[in-house]
């Protein structure tokens, strides 16, 4: 017998990254789940890098390594969708996303800003 998870139940093991590290707070951690909420971290602390470059500049600016958080977190949240979790919507809601960030990383490279400027 086959679960939603992929892996077989007749078996007294989870897969390794599908394994419960354990529980806290009445939440079981698995190692997937980890790197979901290290991703998810990472996509909202962009806005962090985000202010502290409008800040440091005195006008609204988004430097690169805004865009590059942006697909880093989503690469991760969208691997826990894939293979940790199994969920087609969670991989869907991340796509959109991911696939504007890559649009604007890619124009900001080929504008030639350099690296640093805001």
């Amino acid at each position: 017998m086959t679960s939603n998870t992929g892996w077989s139940s007749s078996r007294d093991q989870a897969p390794p990254m599908n394994e419960v590290i354990g529980v806290y707070f009445g939440v079981a951690v698995t190692p997937w789940k980890i790197i979901g909420l290290v991703g998810a971290l990472m996509f909202a602390g962009r806005w962090l890098v985000q202010a502290w470059a409008t800040r440091r500049a005195g006008r609204p600016s988004i430097p690169r390594s805004f865009w590059i958080i942006s697909l880093t977190g989503s690469a991760m949240v969208t691997s826990y969708f894939i293979w940790g979790k199994n969920d087609a919507v969670g991989v869907l809601t991340n796509l959109l996303p991911a696939s504007v960030a890559v649009y604007n990383l890619v124009m900001d490279i080929k504008s030639g800003r350099a690296v640093n400027a805001s």
